[in-house]
């Protein structure tokens, strides 16, 4: 028996179960979310029929837990839930299929914390595209995703593909939250860095979930001289490369000039075939809207610019910038 021969079966086979595993929790959970919705409507049709109040709520749990001694869910708090979920979006021909992909544990944080319907259908999308968790949906919530997402600032819509561009959108925030760093008042670009890939996997989660790390200090050489990207990331679902410039300052117009070099290099050299246009992210500790907006006018690579936080922080003041209702639809159903 040849070793490689043998280490090569044994990879593919457990792929193949990991695959399998992953297939049957999916069926599960579909048959689990399914089961729920049929009983809050259940509960919901009996109570409109015949008038019955909370009391049939508690009745039920009551006799189903007899009846399933030791089986979790039938409580009188998840039956009040099962109730809820059905209302919530039983006449919502999109969203009903898509909270089937989705845990119920998932469920439940959604209808619990997010009182927009647009909030909600953003978090339900994400969470089944990006295959957060229970907890990165909680950090993403707190973090004010949504709103960070939407009121991002990059050039996409003119220098990216149609059939990503959108997508691209919803990966990057206006805004991050590093509150896992322990750094001093005072600190480099340098100190930044170390400090994030000191905990890259906490830095990955904080910047959505869907990236690998490529690579820090990323070295480019051209013509003899030697340049180094911050931080390289890779973008699972839209295949690209991320090219991340940390700034411990504002944001200058001169640094859409570094990056654009930087994503020419990348997209000439690095790049693999299939893969799509290189992403720049400049990422500074404060910016102004409207020097980023002309500082992108006539950029022809695409690039977004962002701020980081150390605390969980949104100003007020940018309420103003959200798109209207319709656009932040239209962004949805074109992008998740």
């Amino acid at each position: 028996m040849q070793i490689n021969e043998y280490a090569d079966l044994l990879l593919e086979v457990k792929q193949r179960i990991r695959s399998a595993q992953y297939e049957a929790l999916k069926a599960v959970n579909k048959k689990l979310i399914q089961l729920y919705w049929d009983i809050g409507k259940m509960i919901v049709k009996q109570q409109n029929l015949h008038g019955w109040g909370k009391s049939i709520v508690k009745n039920l749990a009551q006799d189903l837990q007899i009846e399933f001694p030791g089986v979790q869910g039938y409580s009188k708090d998840n039956l009040w839930r099962m109730r809820k979920f059905y209302l919530q979006y039983n006449e919502d021909s999109k969203l009903a299929p898509v909270v089937q992909e989705i845990g119920w544990a998932h469920n439940i944080v959604i209808m619990e914390t997010c009182t927009d319907d647009l909030e909600r259908e953003f978090y339900i999308r994400m969470t089944s595209r990006m295959g957060w968790s229970k907890n990165v949906l909680i950090h993403q919530i707190e973090n004010r995703t949504y709103e960070k997402t939407l009121l991002n600032q990059t050039n996409f819509s003119r220098a990216l593909p149609e059939k990503i561009k959108n997508q691209a959108k919803m990966a990057v925030k206006d805004e991050y939250t590093f509150d896992f760093l322990e750094l001093n008042e005072e600190y480099s670009e340098m100190e930044l860095e170390r400090a994030l890939i000191s905990k890259v996997n906490r830095f990955l989660v904080g910047m959505g979930g869907a990236f690998a790390f490529m690579g820090n200090q990323f070295r480019l050489e051209i013509d003899g001289e030697e340049f180094s990207i911050d931080i390289l990331l890779y973008h699972r679902r839209l295949k690209c490369l991320v090219a991340i410039e940390l700034k411990v300052g504002k944001f200058l117009p001169e640094y859409v000039g570094k990056m654009q070099f930087y994503l020419a290099v990348l997209d000439k050299i690095v790049r693999q075939n299939g893969e799509n246009p290189s992403i720049g992210i400049i990422l500074c500790k404060d910016k102004k809207r409207t020097i980023v907006e002309y500082a992108l006018k006539e950029s022809n690579k695409p690039i977004a610019v962002a701020q980081y936080r150390m605390t969980q922080t949104l100003p007020k003041n940018l309420q103003k910038e959200f798109p209207a209702p319709e656009q932040i639809q239209k962004l949805f159903d074109e992008a998740i």
